[in-house]
């Protein structure tokens, strides 16, 4: 397997990190030793992954395997396509311009705002009484 040819990508959305390896194969998808099917539960995960991969064609030309911590199911998924958007990268550089274009390319650097002291929540006040 050391002999085989790797592409590697890191991916990250929220808090969320993920390294995915692609090797030429037949379309394995394996994340944290898991199906994708049984690891992200919601198809709407699973077809927001697969988007990069649809957009260049290559859905089943390489086995996935991808290790992600951090954050939630939707933050992982996004870490997720990131990853794989970055590795489809060293794959081909042709690929990116429709990769950059449907926005694959980009980090979404949205994260969840710190709470203040004195609020119940980051922007939440306590309820105000009049008397």
């Amino acid at each position: 397997m050391a002999s085989e040819v790797q592409y590697r990508g890191t991916g990250r959305r929220k808090t969320s990190t993920a390294r995915v390896r692609l090797l030429p194969g037949d379309g394995n998808f394996l994340v944290n030793d898991v199906e994708i099917e049984d690891y992200f539960n919601r198809k709407s995960l699973i077809k927001d992954i697969m988007s990069p991969l649809d957009l260049t064609k290559t859905a089943n030309t390489f086995d996935i395997y991808v290790n992600v911590n951090g954050g939630g199911l939707s933050g992982q998924a996004g870490a997720v396509r990131h990853g794989i958007a970055r590795a489809l990268l060293e794959v081909d550089q042709d690929y990116r311009t429709p990769l950059k274009k449907a926005g694959y390319l980009t980090r979404d650097s949205r994260m969840v705002e710190r709470k203040k002291y004195g609020r119940k929540k980051a922007r939440k006040k306590p309820q105000f009484s009049k008397r």
